[in-house]
């Protein structure tokens, strides 16, 4: 079965693809994804990313702050962050990924900070109508709060509640389910639920592999099967469903 998809989130800048990255990339493609969004999530990253995405017509990128920085950052650092985007906004396919970690943020004082960044992101989206890429764990709730009157949001590896979900999909955004659906009880339950014309898949690579070791690109199609069984819809369906999907959101 030849199908073409896109995995909608990586980071193929990561170190963890330092020996063999041009061999990883090569795999996605013979593989049949035809196209890959690359996020940043800091400083160095936005750059690599952005380099990365300059080297190879068929990656994007998508440029951000991840919630994991943005209690440590400065407003400064904030603001160059902010800056660097803006410079090269129109060579980007969206903002992100940011957004907020309760997870592993636990004070008010950092949660807050959080919260006062990815406000500024969710500006700058804004203002360009960029998609916004979010990642929101244990607080997906507060973020469809923050971001939800934007036209394009992404929630990125989703993992919240089902009924988070089903609000978000109401307010016309899209969920990205990753490969984790081949082994997660929960994330198959979410890709039971949300409707497919607001999916989007993705490997979070290097991270959640459905293979032993590190995650690639190529391993998005691990999740059709999955998915296939679960809504009782043909992989063919989906990966042209989800593929169209990401091509709109992103204006690819």
């Amino acid at each position: 079965m030849d199908l073409q998809v896109i995995d909608s989130h990586c980071h193929l800048d990561f170190p963890k693809f330092n020996k063999d990255r041009e061999e990883t990339i090569q795999r996605a493609l013979n593989a049949g994804v035809e196209q890959v969004l690359n996020s940043g999530v800091d400083p160095k990253t936005n750059l690599s990313t952005l380099k990365l995405a300059q080297k190879y017509d068929h990656i994007h990128a998508t440029l951000g702050c991840s919630p994991h920085l943005s209690p440590k950052a400065n407003n400064e650092q904030i603001k160059n962050m902010l800056d660097f985007i803006e410079d090269h906004v129109t060579e980007i396919a969206g903002i992100g990924e940011t957004g907020l970690d309760y997870h592993y943020f636990t004070s008010e004082a950092e949660r807050n900070r959080q919260i006062e960044v990815f406000k500024q992101f969710i500006e700058l989206a804004d203002r360009y109508n960029k998609p916004l890429v979010i990642h929101g764990r244990e607080a997906e709730d507060i973020a469809l709060g923050l971001s939800g009157h934007l036209d394009k949001v992404v929630f990125h590896c989703y993992s919240g509640s089902l009924e988070t979900m089903r609000n978000i999909v109401d307010a016309g955004h899209i969920i990205s389910v990753p490969t984790l659906v081949c082994f997660s009880e929960h994330h198959q339950e979410i890709a039971k639920g949300v409707p497919l014309e607001h999916m989007l898949l993705e490997t979070d690579s290097p991270y959640l592999s459905p293979r032993k070791g590190r995650n690639e690109p190529a391993f998005v199609l691990d999740s059709l099967p999955w998915i296939s069984k679960l809504k009782g819809i043909e992989q063919k369906d989906i990966a042209s469903t989800t593929r169209k999907n990401t091509i709109k959101v992103f204006g690819l």
